[in-house]
């Protein structure tokens, strides 16, 4: 055997080691130990385009370098984990006799299974036993996805990634019958390198996933648990050798909030520079550098601090972003940063300085035709209702959304609290909670990390937060720890941390009641500061105590509101016997599912997103002017602007006279806002007849639907 022969025979061995060392074992999907097999890295959410025309555009699907896998994919629905196709990946299995499934879509609303709604307890509740890591075997539905893809040619010699947005509740993927790769933590995308499995022309992607896995004991939330692929996928190429890998952007304001700094750090492939380009809100320069690049063995980061005097700063008043342009290669990426510093001081919550109210609602990412898939159009539809009823703040219970969701926030001004994909909620918070235990080690900080690495950069998330409802202890020590180690410029909350525990920032109890407020409010030793996670849970004839809540907020500095819970009913549509249209719960579908029936419907807003009616009795607690009528004098009036960023002239001030609910004369009066300003107006009224009863209507308008602090025309649509 000559040299060549042996050389040839080793690689193939070595290949075939290799091959054999990627192979899946099928047990990953009941082993809390292993949550992913061939992933890639976590990195920032950004998309890298061919030139900056499009980079600035922002459309993703434009790009040559983009191929969409939304849209029909063959689909075998198998009832039981056990019956679940085993060859279903090869390149020439028939499935001419699957049926379809719309990618994104979720399973059970499109005629595979029904939806169950539970809110303490696992799916499986009533049924099996909690055994983790293992999950039930009977009824845990298993989906099989085909579909031939064609690669574009000039893709050749490209690296091609495979990005799955989020599938419950897990995922295994094939290429032209090669394993690519498994992936948990099902609110998180998912990405493969699919390159050496690619041939050109035409390409077999198949994946498969199960309806509950060892990561479900992590996502024991108070919603539908359905199953399928609820946000997009595609694929992607970029330069082998070159590209960027990560970008994490930090920003801060120094000389007493005035100025700004910008620090930027970059992971690369490859060597060369990177340029940095700052533009402001009408495309000018304000800052610039260059960063080297470089990969050796490993990836290689490089740092860059932008120094902007005087600039715009963010806020959820005033949502002012400037664009980063990145170019590295042949690649350009933009991302929208924004001039914010968020502390804790005194025991208050301070952004850019200044002590903030939490005007915030839970919102479950929900749509009632399509479960997990939630449009655009409905995400811009949620912030509008939530500017119309004075809502500032969300927290994204219990999981992470869809990356546009923080993109919204960014643009029209939302402050974010950002929670991990993490509830453990039906193993309870006891000694004995087994998600205590170092079983759950792994899970808990990685579905952290997942959460951070991906979102960093967005300046409307004011807050991390560790996850809902699981036993506190080392294992949220652990991921409190390596966030701080990775941000130091947002603090954490971790609601069962509690008042005093190692593992949270703000004291962000549930339900606290008012006496409970008020008296830890008052306490002068407590030094976090209050924002209750959840309030006011807006269920039927709910929140009636809402405003003795928004009195005390009012009346101490260091309670600074919460997050009602929550936004929108959960039910979806369906119909009755009868065929007529009506909002489905959990027991509407069969009696053999755990369900909670319609406790999911408990939120400010109908699924269609028409206000119920304590949607007006929180939009007036919260509205950003308070009216005060003197005593002693009945026509003068206290008016007290409670925006902290916001001034403008784009409002007025209107009054009424009502004498035994008839208008007897009313007037206005231009109005200047100015943050925390107070003013005393007296009001010119008539004799007042003693016979009658007489009120005054105060109220503050907008001139125009426009916002004169915007940037953008969209934002004042928000209005």
């Amino acid at each position: 055997m000559n040299k060549t022969v042996i050389t040839l025979a080793i690689a193939m061995l070595l290949h075939g080691l290799m091959r054999a060392e990627t192979m899946p074992s099928f047990t990953e999907w009941h082993d809390l130990q292993v949550n992913e097999v061939n992933r890639l890295p976590m990195h920032t959410h950004f998309f890298a385009f061919e030139n900056e025309v499009l980079a600035k555009r922002g459309d993703r699907t434009a790009s040559q370098r983009y191929l969409s896998l939304d849209g029909l994919w063959r689909f075998d629905w198998r009832a039981n984990a056990d019956q679940r196709p085993t060859d279903f990946m090869a390149v020439d299995y028939d499935d001419s006799q699957w049926g379809t499934m719309p990618v994104p879509g979720m399973w059970e609303l499109n005629g595979y299974g029904d939806p169950v709604y539970v809110n303490i307890g696992f799916a499986w509740r009533g049924h099996f036993r909690n055994d983790p890591p293992h999950v039930p075997i009977k009824d845990n539905h298993v989906g099989s996805y085909r579909r031939v893809v064609e690669i574009p040619a000039d893709w050749q010699g490209r690296q091609v990634i495979a990005h799955f947005g989020s599938v419950t509740s897990c995922i295994y993927l094939w290429v032209n019958g090669h394993f690519a790769g498994y992936a948990e933590d099902s609110k998180v995308a998912a990405e493969f390198d699919i390159t050496p499995f690619l041939v050109k022309g035409k390409n077999v992607l198949a994946f498969q996933t199960m309806r509950w896995c060892d990561g479900s004991y992590d996502e024991d939330q108070d919603f539908w648990r359905l199953s399928g692929v609820g946000r997009s996928c595609y694929l992607y190429a970029r330069d082998q050798s070159t590209h960027l890998r990560d970008i994490r952007i930090t920003p801060d304001l120094v000389n007493n909030y005035t100025d700004g700094i910008l620090d930027v750090k970059l992971w690369a492939a490859g060597r060369g520079d990177a340029s940095l380009q700052l533009l402001d809100a009408q495309g000018r320069q304000v800052a610039s550098a260059t960063v080297r690049a470089w990969d050796e063995s490993m990836p290689k980061q490089g740092g860059a601090r932008l120094e902007v005097t005087s600039p715009h700063t963010w806020t959820a008043e005033t949502p002012y972003l400037y664009t980063l342009v990145t170019r590295y290669g042949g690649e350009v990426v933009v991302q929208k940063v924004g001039f914010r510093k968020v502390e804790i001081k005194n025991a208050q919550l301070l952004v850019n300085g200044r002590p903030i109210l939490i005007k915030g609602v839970n919102r479950h990412e929900m749509d009632p035709d399509g479960g997990y898939v939630v449009s655009r159009e409905r995400m811009i539809e949620d912030i509008r209702l939530m500017k119309q009823f004075n809502i500032n703040a969300v927290r994204t219970s219990h999981y992470p959304d869809d990356p546009q969701w923080y993109d919204l926030c960014d643009q029209y001004g939302i402050y974010v609290c950002a929670e991990a994909n993490q509830e453990s909620h039906g193993f309870g918070y006891g000694d004995d909670a087994i998600s205590g235990t170092p079983l759950f080690a792994r899970q808990i900080l990685e579905r952290n990390q997942h959460n951070v690495s991906i979102y960093f950069n967005h300046p409307s998330i004011i807050i991390w937060s560790l996850g809902n409802e699981t036993k506190d202890g080392p294992n949220f020590t652990a991921a409190y720890r390596w966030i701080k180690s990775q941000d130091a410029s947002r603090p954490i909350q971790y609601e069962q941390a509690g008042m005093h525990g190692e593992n949270t920032d703000i004291f962000c109890p549930m339900y606290y009641s008012h006496d409970r407020c008020r008296a830890y409010a008052a306490d002068t030793v407590a030094t976090r500061p209050l924002i209750q996670c959840e309030y006011s849970h807006a269920m039927g004839n709910s929140s009636g105590g809402i405003k003795d809540y928004w009195d005390l907020i009012y009346a101490y500095d260091k309670y600074q509101g919460g997050f009602i819970w929550d936004f929108v009913d959960q039910a979806l549509h369906g119909t009755d016997a009868s065929g007529r249209p009506i909002y489905t719960y959990g027991g509407d579908y069969n009696t053999y599912d755990a369900s909670d029936n319609n406790f999911n419907c408990n939120g400010l807003f109908s699924p269609d997103r028409k206000p119920n009616p304590q949607a007006h009795e929180a939009a007036y607690c919260m509205q950003p002017f308070r009216f005060t009528l003197l005593k002693g004098s009945p026509c003068t009036v206290q008016v007290q602007c409670l925006d902290f960023f916001r001034r403008d002239s784009n409002v007025r001030l209107e009054w009424a006279l009502k004498a035994d609910g008839a208008p007897v004369c009313r007037g206005e009066q231009d109005w200047q806002r100015a943050p925390g300003e107070c003013r005393t107006i007296s009001l010119p009224l008539p004799a007042l007849d003693g016979d009658a009863e007489y009120l005054v209507d105060v109220q503050m308008v907008l001139r125009e639907r426009v916002c004169h602090n915007c940037v953008t025309s969209s934002f004042c649509n928000m209005l």
